[in-house]
């Protein structure tokens, strides 16, 4: 199947275009002028990340498309596997084609606090019960302990621990279910690729902003947004291009999926994003939250967590560019 990629992705840039609408319709049916976004621009040489009103298994597949990078070899499809069934992570439905499609395996790594993944045994059986285990493979993977990848220029952390089994794939789709989150503010790319790929002691090391690898994942909040960061770029650099982000903007709860019992969402679902820019495609979808009438909960989330100087921090540290090129798909 893979093999027939190359030829969808040039047939589809090809139908796609690089001219985008002026407007955009999400998928709760708001019509929203692009110059509302405060970090869109027309600058030619901004990354492109697109938008897909409609959240369907079809537009997923677009959404990979427009992204125009055929990952190669054996993908990685990293995504939350959901804390329980009442959690928002991204249903089997939804993503199953794209999973297919790329002949992809899914990934995660254990939890640092406990909960029904904090286990491989445990994790695994949580991911069968969200039925996930019936479209992929699954692979924890942190099962056999961490390994180390540099995060050059960091401001808090100068290595990133990720799961062992992380060398063991040419490169990664990355699937984020973006929402609010209780201690880094929301949760999108940055977050799926710096905590998510964490081991269990990688994540203990990123909360702590680099200062302990064993304990409590509590502790101050602006030297875990800059260690999240720092390990993003770790993560997205190693990769050098062979990564692809797409990040999903529906169930937006003021909870993450890592919540068995998350706040039920108070605003409507958005759409979806893709982007081969992990800062882009967060700062993105920060400016359509935003954007909204009805964002009031989670913008106030996000602010009470300074989440947004994970961007900043982002910016800082040389992980892509938080202004980008938004281009409205059909």
């Amino acid at each position: 199947m893979k093999r027939t990629l190359s030829l969808l992705i040039a047939l589809f840039l090809m139908a796609f275009g690089s001219a985008g609408a002026q407007t955009l319709v999400t998928s709760g049916g708001v019509e929203l002028d692009l110059s509302a976004l405060p970090f869109q621009t027309e600058d030619d040489s901004a990354p492109l990340v697109y938008f897909f009103r409609d959240i369907t298994p079809e537009s997923m597949t677009k959404a990979y498309l427009a992204a125009g990078t055929e990952l190669p070899g054996r993908v990685g499809v990293k995504m939350s596997t959901g804390e329980s069934e009442k959690s928002n992570y991204l249903r089997p439905a939804l993503i199953g084609d794209l999973v297919h499609l790329v002949e992809g395996t899914i990934v995660e790594c254990n939890t640092a606090y406990g909960g029904s993944r904090a286990s491989t045994a445990m994790h695994r059986q949580q991911a069968k019960d969200n039925g996930l285990l019936e479209i992929a493979e699954l692979d924890i993977l942190d099962e056999d302990g961490s390994m180390e990848i540099p995060t050059d220029g960091g401001r808090r952390i100068q290595v990133d621990y990720v799961g062992s089994h992380f060398q063991n794939y040419d490169s990664y789709l990355v699937l984020s279910h973006f929402k609010g989150h209780a201690m880094a503010g929301f949760g999108g790319a940055i977050k799926n690729i710096s905590i998510g790929f964490a081991s269990s002691m990688g994540k203990v090391w990123i909360h702590s902003g680099g200062t302990r690898k064993t304990g409590s994942i509590w502790g101050e909040t602006d030297p875990f947004l800059e260690a999240m960061a720092d390990a993003a770029k770790g993560v997205h650099e190693y990769m050098s291009g062979r990564i692809v982000y797409i990040s999903v903007l529906n169930r937006l709860s003021v909870d993450c999926d890592c919540d068995g019992s998350p706040a039920e969402p108070d605003m409507h679902d958005i759409g979806i994003l893709a982007s081969t820019d992990p800062l882009a495609i967060d700062q993105a979808a920060i400016d359509l939250v935003y954007a909204m009438p009805d964002s009031g909960s989670l913008r106030r989330r996000v602010e009470s967590r300074n989440g947004l100087h994970t961007l900043e921090a982002a910016e800082d540290v040389g992980l892509g560019s938080r202004h980008y090129r938004l281009i409205p798909g059909d």
